[in-house]
């Protein structure tokens, strides 16, 4: 069926699913997806806009970086890269990473450390993740949901304003491109590898990588889609994380892919300008004489 509202996520459950677990994580406002705390605190603490992916094309797109914690697989797809198999390690969360100047370059989202066997920092590894920003109004078709959502699962918001839709562009642009700019040159000076987790879609309009074999690889793309599965606890449909494509690139070529747009037709810029240039000689500004009040 093909939905008729933009809510793929509602609190880690479909909107159709009325069970009790369901029930109680959107009662309760929790988060299924290893938050900081236990609450969705997306947006607002006190109000929390509860919606961890939405719909684009009848699929679901990650909207909240928080869920692709699930069972923190993420990390353990970077472990892989980042660590030889059998090293002990561990995971911290928003780690604040200082420029020369002790000027804040951002929060690394997830830090791997490993450690030998007194507990020392031998090697670390930064995993940044990348949900898609929305374009439209996603807080109301919420809100409207949440009023009555055992009656509200298969809503029909197609034909309201500004319906939300997920901004691929502005995503990679905003974010990501500073993020690498910024957060991964001091990494990649300090020669120290990158992953990036983000949504199959969101992959799929980035220009394209060049790749190279994962042990000339000083960066890791790992691109992960939602599976629609039987929860083995309700037995109701639930969307559940899993990694679809590995990708293995040098960070340098990979910045310049992202950073640099592709150009388009000199010629029809040339155009542009020859009608704005015929314009203002056919149609001059009309200058305006202003008395001297003295």
């Amino acid at each position: 069926m093909t939905p008729k509202h933009p809510l793929a996520e509602v609190f880690g459950h479909l909107t159709t699913d009325q069970s009790t677990v369901a029930k109680r994580y959107r009662s309760h406002q929790y988060c299924p997806f290893n938050n900081i705390v236990p609450n969705c605190t997306k947006d607002k603490a006190k109000n929390p806009l509860g919606v961890c992916s939405i719909f684009h094309k009848n699929h679901p797109v990650i909207t909240c970086p928080i869920r692709f914690r699930e069972d923190w697989i993420i990390t353990d797809d970077a472990a892989r890269f980042f660590f030889k198999e059998g090293t002990k390690w561990s995971s911290l969360t928003e780690v604040r990473l200082n420029d020369k100047n002790g000027k804040s370059a951002g929060n690394i989202d997830v830090i791997l450390v490993a450690y030998d066997k007194n507990g020392k920092v031998v090697d670390f590894g930064a995993l940044e993740v990348q949900a898609v920003y929305i374009s439209g109004n996603v807080r109301d078709p919420f809100e409207h949901y949440m009023e009555k959502p055992s009656e509200r699962g298969l809503m029909d918001w197609s034909k309201q304003p500004r319906y939300p839709r997920p901004d691929f562009l502005s995503s990679s642009r905003k974010r990501l491109a500073p993020q690498l700019l910024f957060k991964g040159g001091i990494l990649h000076n300090w020669k120290r590898k990158c992953a990036v987790a983000l949504d199959k879609r969101f992959f799929s309009t980035l220009p394209t990588l060049k790749k190279v074999a994962q042990s000339k690889a000083d960066m890791a793309w790992f691109i992960y889609d939602l599976e629609l599965k039987e929860d083995k606890n309700t037995g109701a449909p639930k969307y559940r994380l899993k990694v679809v494509d590995e990708i293995y690139t040098e960070f340098t070529s990979s910045l310049f892919s992202i950073t640099t747009p592709l150009q388009g037709n000199v010629g029809d810029f040339v155009k542009l300008l020859q009608e704005k240039l015929d314009d203002k000689l056919e149609n001059p500004p009309i200058n305006k004489t202003i008395e001297n009040p003295f």
